[in-house]
């Protein structure tokens, strides 16, 4: 195989074979493909993008690149939840206790941070000890004890997209909608799950800036999810503002158990009441979407969602501590004008996170899950010249924290009158 050779024709507009992806894809996965000329093809795709046949091709090899899991001596239905990257999404976080407190297991394998966007892996790991590297007969045990496991890829679960998406997160090459969709479908098919439901974000904060794109994404991924006899359903949501109120990683998991307690943020409890009814209903445990809501509803009322997510923490590892782990030092920022919230640029508040560490520039850096910032105002409410509209943990670096109040204050855009309502679900595709 010659590698550039191949690099060359996508990147002039042409096709490559199934033969020839599934070689990359091979070389990938045993290192015959650098990482620089895997940057160069990612690039070439981004650009010129892959036709049926090629994304087929590639989704199929990069699920077989290693084990495809069978979960069928698991009794129950297996769902998982997939978000395609938003600022302040840690709705799995309390979404898969609540969906498997209602009888339906969570097989759920998730990523690092992606660009402005968080990662569940890298909040699940500001718990201390949480560990997300269990191998296939550990997370088998979790998820038969608790009916839920929170873990990333395995080494030998489709190991080439694990490289090709952490390239993928430093090389610009996020938004291309086949590398998305063959990362996301190679993985959630390896799971060995029955079915899956899909957030597709839409807005300033996500990846898909467009109703457009975000409904050609999910098509894409629904139409990749029944040809492999899967049910699927995809949900465009709002991803013009950050979901609820903190964005970071220690606090983002504080803000799932306040969900878990019952006084979760509206927007992050209508969001699970509507991903996880809809995963009932395709597990087989609601006969409606409505009667999946309310069996939602209930788990996060009684506590039982929140007993869950502990066990499931304990199984693999980890605890939650008794108070914030979390530094409490911050800045303040400060509207300049008064008025009302019209929009809040949630790509530039994942940016500010980014810039305080919450994410990485590179593959290797590491993650402060103590940085944070929190929204003090979110669009409609009322703000006053001079009063604190968000907080950001407190930087050593004054270069860095000036830069951060910079992004932040940035972000807001304040107007005389209150905005109109915007929905948080935009459109369903099943």
């Amino acid at each position: 195989m010659n590698v550039v050779e191949l690099i060359r024709r996508k990147r002039d507009g042409g096709t490559l074979s199934a033969e020839e992806i599934g070689a990359v894809v091979r070389g990938v996965t045993d290192g015959g493909v650098t990482d620089y000329q895997a940057a160069a093809l990612l690039m070439a795709i981004y650009f010129r993008g892959l036709d049926g046949a090629e994304l087929a091709a590639l989704t199929d090899a990069m699920l077989h690149s290693g084990d495809v899991l069978d979960l069928s001596d698991i009794a129950g239905g297996k769902v998982d939840k997939h978000s395609t990257g938003g600022v302040g999404d840690k709705i799995s976080l309390h979404l898969a206790p609540a969906v498997a407190a209602c009888g339906v297991n969570v097989p759920m394998i998730s990523g690092r941070g992606l660009g402005h966007t968080g990662g569940t892996l890298d909040k699940l790991e500001a718990m201390p000890g949480f560990s997300v590297n269990l191998d296939e007969s550990r997370f088998r045990a979790v998820l038969r004890k608790c009916g839920m496991a929170l873990i990333g890829q395995t080494e030998k679960l489709a190991p080439a997209d694990k490289r090709l998406y952490a390239l993928r997160d430093v090389t610009g090459t996020v938004e291309s909608i086949p590398l998305i969709a063959a990362s996301i479908m190679s993985k959630k098919l390896a799971e060995g799950i029955d079915g899956l439901v899909l957030d597709v974000k839409v807005g300033s904060g996500a990846f898909m800036k467009t109703t457009e794109r975000a409904r050609e994404l999910a098509c894409t991924l629904v139409d990749i999810g029944r040809r492999a006899g899967k049910r699927v359903t995809a949900f465009l949501t709002d991803m013009d503002q950050p979901l609820g109120r903190f964005v970071g990683n220690a606090v983002e998991v504080a803000e799932s158990i306040a969900v878990l307690e019952g006084r979760g943020e509206p927007d992050l409890v209508e969001l699970t009441l509507t991903l996880g009814g809809e995963m009932l209903v395709l597990g087989g445990a609601a006969k409606s979407f409505d009667e999946g809501r309310q069996r939602i509803a209930r788990v996060l009322e009684d506590g039982s969602a929140l007993e869950r997510f502990r066990q499931c923490v304990a199984l693999q590892g980890g605890h939650i501590p008794n108070k914030a782990w979390f530094p409490s030092d911050h800045d303040n920022v400060v509207a300049g004008d008064a008025g009302y919230v019209q929009r809040i640029d949630a790509e530039a508040i994942g940016m500010a996170a980014l810039r305080l560490g919450a994410g990485r520039t590179r593959k290797e850096d590491a993650i402060d899950h103590g940085a944070w910032i929190e929204l003090v105002k979110k669009v409609g409410e009322r703000v006053e010249r001079g009063a604190p509209i968000a907080l950001s943990s407190r930087s050593n670096d004054a270069a860095v924290a000036a830069e951060v109040r910079e992004r932040v204050r940035g972000a807001y855009t304040v107007g005389p009158e209150p905005p109109p309502a915007r929905p948080l679900v935009l459109e369903v595709i099943r």
